[in-house]
């Protein structure tokens, strides 16, 4: 049973930078042929895609928010992280980390729990 943990801070200043964390148990990173991804939900708003890490270390990105973020990860820990610049209040949301099988069709089959990061002075 793969589990997925989101962590970082809850609360972000505008025009910092936002850096968010998912702990991976349960299968590595580094499996064929998935796809690790992040995904924000805005208050009152759907499911947006961010960008995604793949099992090969290849990185892939909204266009939307490319110029903004970016995702790494640590093979070590079995983590990959989030960071997304210049945040704005716009940028509060719940942000879920993910597993997809493939790339570009929103299936996912294992989820994080979500954390809520609000931007705010």
């Amino acid at each position: 049973q793969v589990q997925l943990q989101e962590s970082g801070p809850g609360l972000v200043k505008p025009s910092q930078t936002l850096s968010l964390t998912c702990t991976v148990s349960g299968g590595s990173i580094t499996t064929n042929y998935y796809y690790w991804s992040w995904i924000r939900q805005p208050p009152g708003k759907g499911l947006e895609w961010m960008g995604a890490i793949a099992y090969s270390g290849s990185t892939y990105y909204s266009p939307s928010l490319k110029s903004r973020t970016s995702i790494s990860r640590d093979t070590s820990k079995n983590q990959f992280t989030l960071q997304l610049s210049s945040v704005t209040p716009e940028d509060t949301a719940v942000y879920y980390c993910a597993r997809a099988p493939r790339l570009g069709d929103n299936e996912y089959d294992y989820w994080g729990q979500g954390t809520q990061v609000t931007v705010s002075s």
